[in-house]
């Protein structure tokens, strides 16, 4: 065997700058002998077959220096450090993988697309986009280029079928703008253990009359928070609730990232609400957006929304501890694995790794999680046939004013890292998934127990109601940049939920204005409706069998409802 150790030796053949010198089939059997092993769905003679391919693909590049970006997650990681130097020793093309904050990579996928630089050949770039790309057509649309251009370079493994995250992907054109690279949802998280202790059961059915449990409704996640805040666990006091309130622009993320969706904002519709989505954008028959605004039909400001963002302030006050308030996102999301929390309502599935670390207060000695995941609980506008929480799709991406030649060296290096050959180790390293082969490969029905649900809940048929951005926001960069100023404005007690909301759908239909009048997106872009009252538009969306805006539930704590954990995952497998 030439190589056995091939991170070192890829290092020094880098450096020595003879890359694809050596390029072949013995340093992707290296490869496969070292890192990938029986850790993928495809035989060894499949990985071997598959990696000729992309030898053979490659041959016209070899040699080729480019650069891809994408955010710090640890799948990008594994990828950066791991993954593309040993595409460079297999195909001959160097790829410099930058890793960076996911609001730079927008910024400067922003850059590239107003100045035509090319900043990046390939971008990791989240798929909350799809609306951006379909209508300012800056990037390749995939169906096409690997239809054309990039037909010699398009894996006839790829499989498109086999990502479960296509159709969030795919424009209202049918086309797909974008290949996902690493894919995790936003779900409740609670102490399983705490759940089932039998003083716990007790105490909570005689206060509230029904079984604690994972809470199907806001309402019943409301009592488990207030059950559980200020009690004596273990010797210590918990609180009922984790979130956090800076005015950052994570805040901005916690809020785009669908958390109207869960109170039942926006209309019916997976992946996302049509005509009105979760962010309280409508469109039109064409996909036009006509407003945000009740005024115009949207629902950013709507009863549903803003009944979100007050229950948000309460429960950040009443059940969190009182530091959460002044945290940013990425301050918060350690706290849980703390030990003092009972719930969250939205908690990132990206986090899983990090907290089945051994040794942390909320693991067992043997491996397995004092915690589990399960579905979100919905509010009391939510209706069924709604999506329910958010799925972060970050996905590969090309520009046009990429140069051919480097663009197909890049789309190479992103079949690469998507493969069959190397995703289910990659899903290992990251547990971000994106391939259905690698949901149900044998290695994750084994490590399901040590991973507190996250594997139950990809192979149930509940998945699909967590979906990412869709296709009605028409500039995904220059909108999401509102919220987190308009929510910080709540946060703070600058203004009321209502006030809040209001400025926001203003603000949304200022840029939405401004795009319109531009005329920059032809005939896909925004094109504002008339105003009227919110009875006027809820009986109009009736009239057309669809639902939002909604008017107002005068009594908006409903009948609380929970489900036993293991009842709920037993219902999946039948």
């Amino acid at each position: 065997m030439r190589r056995q150790f091939l991170t070192s030796t890829t290092a020094l053949v880098l450096l020595l700058g003879v890359g694809n010198a050596y390029a072949g089939m013995d340093e992707a059997k290296a490869f496969l002998d070292k890192e990938i092993g029986d850790v993928s769905s495809l035989s060894r003679a499949d990985q071997e077959k598959e990696m000729q391919w992309f030898i053979d693909a490659a041959k016209p590049f070899a040699g080729m220096e480019i650069k891809v970006v994408s955010e710090t997650l640890t799948t990008h990681q594994y990828e950066s450090q791991v993954l593309a130097p040993a595409f460079a020793a297999i195909t001959g093309i160097k790829v410099t993988h930058d890793v960076i904050q996911e609001g730079d990579v927008v910024e400067k996928i922003q850059t590239q697309m107003q100045t035509g630089q090319n900043l990046y050949d390939g971008w990791v770039n989240d798929s909350d986009l799809i609306g951006t790309h379909w209508r300012y057509q800056q990037v390749r649309n995939l169906t096409d280029w690997m239809a054309n251009e990039g037909k010699d370079v398009t894996n006839p493994g790829l499989d498109l079928k086999d990502f479960i995250g296509s159709s969030f992907t795919t424009a209202p054109d049918k086309k797909l703008y974008q290949l996902p690279d690493q894919q995790f949802a936003n779900l409740y998280w609670f102490r399983y253990d705490w759940f089932n202790d039998e003083k716990n059961k007790a105490d909570f059915k005689a206060k509230y009359g029904y079984d604690l449990g994972v809470p199907v409704n806001w309402s019943a996640y409301e009592d488990i928070a207030e059950f559980f805040t200020g009690r004596d666990v273990g010797g210590k006091k918990v609180y009922g609730h984790m979130d956090y309130g800076k005015k950052d622009p994570s805040l901005g993320w916690r809020f785009t990232d669908a958390w109207l969706s869960m109170a039942g904002n926006g209309d019916k519709g997976i992946p996302n609400g049509l005509p009105v989505d979760e962010w309280g954008i409508k469109v039109n028959e064409k996909s036009q957006p006509v407003g945000s605004c009740t005024a115009r039909g949207g629902d950013t400001n709507g009863p549903a929304a803003v009944y979100s963002i007050q229950k948000y302030l309460d429960w950040l006050k009443a059940y969190a501890p009182q530091e959460a308030q002044g945290m940013t996102f990425s301050e918060s999301g350690p706290v849980p694995a703390q030990g003092n929390i009972a719930q969250q309502i939205f908690w990132y599935t990206a986090f899983t790794a990090d907290m089945v670390k051994p040794g942390l207060p909320v693991m067992n000695d043997d491996g397995t999680p004092k915690w589990r995941m399960a579905p979100s609980p919905h509010g009391v506008y939510w209706k069924d046939g709604m999506k329910l929480g958010y799925q972060d799709v970050g996905s590969w991406t090309l520009m046009k004013s990429t140069p051919e030649d480097r663009a197909k060296a890049a789309w190479l290096y992103a079949q690469f890292v998507t493969s069959k050959t190397v995703d289910v180790k990659k899903s290992h390293v990251g547990l971000t998934f994106i391939r259905d082969s690698t949901i149900h490969d044998k290695s994750f029905t084994e490590r399901a127990p040590k991973l507190g649900g996250l594997i139950e809940f990809y192979r149930s048929p509940a998945r699909v109601q967590w979906s990412p951005t869709g296709t009605n926001v028409p500039d995904y960069p220059k909108l999401a940049q509102l919220w987190w100023q308009a929510i910080g404005d709540a946060s703070s007690g600058a203004k009321s939920a209502q006030e809040a909301m209001d400025s926001l759908c203003a603000e949304q239909e200022k840029v939405m204005g401004r795009i319109e009048k531009s005329g920059v997106q032809g005939d896909i872009g925004p094109k504002l409706a008339e105003e009227h009252d919110l009875a006027y538009w809820n009986a109009d969306a009736a009239k057309a069998g669809n639902i939002a805006p909604q008017l107002k539930i005068e009594t908006e704590k409903e009948k609380p409802q929970t489900i036993n954990y293991d009842e709920l995952v037993k219902s999946w497998q039948k």
